[in-house]
């Protein structure tokens, strides 16, 4: 059953509580009442909150934006999907843009869809790999017209957006794996905020991929000054450097995706514990053995494994799932739980 709150948000004003609740009835009423509630109650306490005309702008177009891209991703829930960054400024020619094409093109043969900031050099290679059926494009409108790449050009899964801020959460809320390019000061954005994200626990985990050609050492480079200078003079912890995969290989770096959601499906917390949702059960020996490796990152108790869904989770998967007070803290080797989960 749908949980609904206690009411307790209002404008102060019986008479408009009563007409935004009339209004939501007469446009046929939702299971989300209480939220569309809020939203309209916000509306109106934005009146009396004496706000420069930008900043009202601001909040609107932010909600138009995120309305319109959850609508688009929507009915597309159900399909895996992977965000690629990397330079706009790649040529067609460069090794970088080969290799992105190729990894999308393998991503989408297992099963996937892609994204990408719909523009040129790194993002028109995933599109275009992934083909047009298979891509989303989330564009962001700049003072120079950055123009969708001609993959996803006019394409109803392309949209376009004013605030990187709202961009950045549909990249990831509609995403379930990160794949870096080598590219600019935007990739290197996008990169640090999902590691951020996940090391802080404030998106689920997911798979974190830098993807360059043999030889190359942009990556390389760039691990070294993480583990030198942000785990060397300890800004980290020197196992968050264990939250990215490198690999010179598109396939690998398609093996790496794909494998992290072999038995592992998805997390939440469910007050205190957080809970993993598995495809298959895991043997006894084996949750045993976790049990024992993985305690460190336990804050009391053990992982329990459960074999249907708890009252809280309504219409999350049926499936099996492990169960446990973690510390909040250990995140890179709440990766390594995962991988050890998805081996056969």
């Amino acid at each position: 059953m749908r949980k609904i709150y206690k009411h307790t948000y209002n404008t102060g004003n019986r008479k408009l509580d009563a007409m935004i609740k009339e209004t939501i009835e007469n446009a046929g009423g939702s299971p989300d009442a209480d939220l569309l509630t809020d939203i309209m109650t916000t509306a109106i306490k934005l009146r009396e909150d004496n706000l420069d005309r930008g900043d009202v702008r601001m909040m609107t177009t932010t909600l138009k934006e995120l309305r319109y891209a959850l609508k688009v991703f929507q009915p597309y829930r159900h399909v895996r999907k992977v965000a690629i960054f990397g330079s706009a400024r790649t040529p067609p020619s460069s090794a970088d843009y080969r290799q992105a094409h190729e990894f999308a093109q393998a991503i989408v043969d297992a099963g996937w869809m892609v994204v990408t900031g719909a523009a040129s050099g790194i993002m028109s290679a995933g599109n275009e790999g992934a083909g047009r059926a298979n891509s989303f494009g989330v564009n962001i409108r700049l003072p120079f017209e950055q123009e969708p790449n001609p993959t996803i050009a006019n394409d109803p899964k392309l949209i376009n957006f004013k605030y990187f801020f709202t961009r950045k959460l549909i990249f990831i809320k509609e995403s379930d794996a990160t794949v870096l390019c080598p590219g600019g000061f935007g990739t290197h954005d996008e990169g640090f905020e999902t590691l951020t994200l996940v090391q802080t626990g404030k998106a689920t985990p997911r798979p974190i991929v830098c993807l360059d050609p043999p030889n190359s050492k942009y990556w390389s480079s760039w691990k070294n000054f993480l583990i030198k200078q942000l785990g060397g003079r300890k800004m980290i912890d020197p196992e968050d450097v264990g939250l990215i995969y490198f690999t010179h290989d598109a396939r690998d770096a398609v093996r790496k995706v794909t494998h992290f959601y072999r038995n592992y499906h998805s997390s939440r917390y469910i007050y205190d514990r957080l809970v993993f949702r598995l495809k298959r059960p895991l043997p006894r020996q084996r949750l045993e053995e976790i049990n024992v490796n993985f305690k460190s990152i336990l804050k009391k108790g053990k992982i329990q494994q459960f074999a249907k869904p708890f009252d809280e989770e309504e219409n999350e998967p049926h499936t099996f799932r492990l169960a446990f007070y973690f510390n909040r803290r250990h995140f890179a080797k709440l990766m390594q739980l995962i991988d050890r989960v998805n081996e056969e």
